[in-house]
Formats: C-alpha cells, sequence, structure tokens
C-alpha cells in the first residue's frame, strides 16, 4: 500500500488542524462583526450630535479651568455625560443649557447606554441560544449519517442518500476546511470542522451513535485512519469509504470497512462501457444518479410476493438478498422468495420509490 510516512501524515494534520467546533445549519443572518459596527457607529453619532448640541449652547456652560466652552470642550463633555462618568468640571449653569440636558441630552444618554449595553447583552443571548440549541442537537441526534469530506464525492454520496429518503437533519458533515463545512452548513447540514482521524473530532460528529458511516476522504492513508478510528468508536455502524487506489481497498475493509468502493476503477470501468456502447454507459449514469430517470433501489419482500418466483412479481429485479449472501436473479438457489429476503431492482423514479436506507450491515462475501 502507498502510504506516505508518519511525520508526512502528522505535518497533514498539523496543517489542517483547527479549533474543533460544531456548526448547525442556520438562515442567513447578518455577521456579528458588521452588527457590532452598526452599532458602534451609531454610537458615535449620537456622541458627535451630543457634542454639537453643547457647543451650539456653549454660553450656557462654564469651563471650571478656563471658562468658556470650546469645541474641544463640548465633545469632552460629551463623552463624560454620556458615559455616566459626570467629573462636573464643564456643567450646564444658564436655563436654556440645563433644559437642553434634561430633554436632550438624557434622552441621548439613555440611548447611548441602551446601544452599549444591548450589545453585550445580545451577543451573551445568541451564545446561550447557540449553546442551548448544540445541546439539543446532541440530545436528538441519533441513526444519523456522517459524511466525512464534503469534496464532490461527499456531495455526491449525499445527494444519492437524500434521494432515498433521508432527512438533511440527519446528516452531521466533517471536514478540516472551514470552508468546506461553511458549505455544508448552507446546504443545510450540520457541520463539525476538524481533523477527522482523532476521536475527539468525530465524538463530536456523534459517530458513536450513527447508522451509516461515508468516508470520502482525498487520500487513501487519511481513509483507513478513518474507518480504524470510526469502527472503534461504533461497532455497528455502516462504514462506506472509498478509495483512489484499489490496492488499498483491502487494508480499508482490514480497518473496519464493510464497503470499498474504488472511485479511480469505477470512473474507468465507466470510461470503458461508454466506449463500447455510448447507450449502455447513459443507462449506468442513469442508475447510479438516485432520483431522476431509472434508480436501483433495495427494498424487502411484500407478503404478497412470498412464495413466488423472482420472474413472477411485477418489478425487474437484478438480485436478491438473503441473509449475508447476494444472489444474482438467475441463481437456482434464489428459488422462492421468502419473507425475510430483500430485494434490488430496477424501477422509474417517482416519488413513491424513495427507500429508507437499510438499517442492517452490508452483506459479506
Amino acid at each position: 500500500m502507498k502510504l506516505p510516512g508518519h511525520d508526512v501524515i502528522a505535518r497533514q494534520a498539523d496543517e489542517h488542524l483547527v479549533t474543533h467546533q460544531v456548526k448547525l445549519p442556520r438562515q442567513t443572518v447578518e455577521r456579528p462583526i458588521r452588527q457590532v459596527a452598526k452599532r458602534l457607529a451609531m454610537a458615535l453619532l449620537v456622541l458627535v450630535a451630543t457634542a454639537f448640541i453643547v457647543y451650539a449652547d456653549r454660553e450656557g456652560y462654564n469651563d471650571n479651568s478656563d471658562g468658556p466652552v470650546d469645541l474641544l470642550d463640548a465633545f469632552y463633555y460629551a463623552t463624560v455625560t454620556l458615559s455616566t462618568t459626570g467629573y462636573g468640571d464643564i456643567t450646564p449653569v444658564s436655563d436654556a443649557a440645563r433644559f437642553t440636558n434634561i430633554f436632550v441630552i438624557t434622552p441621548l444618554r439613555v440611548m447611548f447606554l441602551i446601544i452599549l449595553v444591548g450589545t453585550t447583552l445580545e451577543v451573551l443571548t445568541e451564545r446561550t441560544r447557540e449553546e442551548w440549541r448544540l445541546n439539543r442537537w446532541r440530545t436528538a441526534l441519533r441513526d444519523h449519517t456522517v459524511v466525512i469530506g464534503f469534496g464532490t464525492k461527499g456531495k455526491s454520496a449525499l445527494q444519492t442518500v437524500l434521494a432515498s429518503g433521508l432527512s438533511k437533519e440527519q446528516v452531521v458533515v466533517v471536514d478540516p476546511s472551514s470552508k468546506a463545512i461553511e458549505s455544508a452548513t448552507a446546504h443545510g447540514y450540520a457541520g463539525v470542522i476538524g481533523d477527522a482521524t482523532r476521536s475527539d473530532v468525530l465524538l463530536r460528529a456523534e459517530v458513536q451513535k450513527a447508522r451509516q458511516i461515508i468516508i470520502a476522504t482525498q487520500r487513501d492513508d487519511t481513509a483507513v485512519l478513518v474507518t480504524l478510528t470510526a469502527r472503534q468508536l461504533n461497532r455497528k455502524a455502516k462504514i462506506v469509504a472509498a478509495v483512489r487506489e484499489e490496492e488499498n481497498a483491502p487494508l480499508l475493509k482490514q480497518s473496519g470497512a464493510d464497503m470499498v468502493i474504488t472511485s479511480a476503477s469505477a470512473a474507468g470501468r465507466l470510461l470503458g462501457l461508454s466506449v463500447l456502447s455510448p447507450a449502455a454507459g447513459m443507462v449506468m449514469e442513469d442508475l447510479i444518479q438516485q432520483g431522476s430517470g431509472l434508480d436501483i433501489v433495495e427494498r424487502p419482500v411484500i407478503k404478497a410476493e412470498a412464495g413466488r418466483g423472482v420472474r413472477e412479481i411485477d418489478d425487474l429485479v437484478v438480485s436478491v438478498v438473503r441473509g449475508h449472501r447476494v444472489l444474482g436473479f438467475d441463481d437456482p438457489a434464489v428459488g422462492t422468495l421468502h419473507l425475510t429476503d430483500r430485494l434490488i431492482t430496477i424501477v422509474r423514479a417517482t416519488p413513491s420509490t424513495k427507500v429508507a436506507p437499510d438499517i442492517r450491515p452490508l452483506p459479506q462475501d
């Protein structure tokens, strides 16, 4: 197997290691820094307005240090007044100035405090709300799907799984890239930023309660480490992993993967089929694209079909899953269908053909 040295793996982890953070999907809102900037601008506007109001009525104020009030004194007075510091070195002495302080400066002072205190309270409230939302999400999350890697393979795998009836609320994406997680949350998935080879990152994704795990990393050595870690945390989950090199597939299975897909070989076979028969290549591409045209689905045998032969039912059956064996439709061992069997059929894609993912482990050879 082509595995780089341990130092390369460690260096790769250091390059991508970021603060482990869980991000839940949310509606698009204004960025916090922009909200704070707006409030600061409003507070500055109140300060400037107060200073000019004092300066316009400067004859009604007295500066204990040098007597008359200039523009700098006006800004100084506005600052200490709005912040409720009030040193008392500049005071309103005329009736007009005191009237202005009562009905203009005091409301501006209250507005100034509301802006500053309101910003602090909103930040604290938002943090509390997000923490409560995260705890509620952790408590409710179980039997979900964890996707390791939100690249082209991860996105395509999710599209297929969602077409089978899985809801976005039951998906958690793990990726070391913050941009990838932002993209995932924008699509409605929960995301965890971090290196999936670390158990603490997978625990944040609640992988120990997951029903199925899709490993779609960019490197084969990373896929091996992730598979080992995920299988150690969850012995029952269905783990499907993708590798680039076919020679690495056996190691993935030994690491705990139920099914290993060789992406390069699969793409090559599809290319070869398309060269031999473009129409056959189009049909195969249609079959693996869930939700449109023809779909290949796995479903249980219904009571009306039990005891009948494969050719006697309405659907086009290509295989029968019996126990831990996958039998071809023409295999003599199939005989008649049992209620415990599952059928792999080709059907026309309609809303009624959506079948929830099977919770059982994939059949072993």
